[in-house]
């Protein structure tokens, strides 16, 4: 490699050229994550967060399980709001394969994708009957109607105690603003954050990242050079950039 860093250029095919400083700076920090920076974060969250409540309401892994697939494209206080009625009703795989689908659609009208959520809690019910109940096992979850890898990760982690790192857009996006990961999607954030944090701190730092997004570092009009993480982990031109 030749030339000075001033005079360095990198093409973008059919584009503008960046920086070598620009370049360096936005690839370096996810290539060669320093542990200090992982570490320092986490520390961060573990004074912030020390105590990590799952906010989802909710009183077993089926309840839990119920919950988190309701989540999705919903806020957690929705689902709060309209699991007590449905959980009154059916709190049990037996009793929820009992309702019919138009009573379970009723009751979680208020939330996002309600008809096809309603048709995936009835038949997520009957599939858990014919196997003889809830197992901590991801194949076996992650078959089940409406239940994806994220929502797996979250009863895995969360009720049964295993090592998971459930990835959602939050945390998708405050590991992209860190530099923790240039992942694509929440598949390749997840097997970034996993190699950065040893497995004893995945449970509870999968929550402390959401808790910190929400009550700190929301996704529009945040300043990332007053955040007391984004201002130190992000870079300088993540920084700029989300000024303008």
């Amino acid at each position: 490699m030749c030339g000075s860093k001033s005079s360095f250029k990198r093409q973008v095919t059919g584009t503008s050229t960046i920086s070598k400083e620009d370049f360096m700076e936005s690839t370096l920090s996810i290539w060669n994550i320093a542990p200090e920076k992982a570490k320092k974060i986490g520390e961060t969250l573990d004074r912030l967060y020390p105590e990590t409540p799952i906010p989802l309401n909710h009183s077993s892994a089926y309840t839990l399980l119920v919950a988190v697939m309701l989540s999705a494209q919903t806020t957690d206080k929705k689902v709060n709001e309209v699991t007590p009625a449905l959980f009154k009703m059916a709190n049990t795989p037996k009793k929820m394969a009992k309702l019919n689908v138009n009573i379970i659609q009723k009751a979680i009208q208020q939330i996002g994708l309600a008809p096809t959520k309603a048709k995936n809690l009835k038949k997520m019910a009957l599939q858990i009957i014919e196997g003889d109940g809830l197992h901590d096992d991801w194949n076996y979850l992650e078959s089940l109607a409406g239940v994806g890898h994220k929502t797996a990760s979250v009863v895995m982690s969360q009720w049964y105690g295993h090592p998971a790192f459930p990835v959602d857009t939050h945390i998708h996006r405050l590991a992209d603003r860190w530099g923790l990961s240039n992942g694509k999607n929440v598949e390749q954030t997840e097997k970034d954050l996993k190699k950065v944090w040893p497995k004893e701190a995945w449970n509870r730092r999968h929550l402390q990242i959401i808790f910190f997004g929400r009550e700190f570092c929301p996704a529009r009009n945040h300043d990332l050079s007053r955040c007391q993480i984004c201002s130190w982990a992000a870079s300088k031109k993540r920084i700029i950039d989300e000024k303008t």
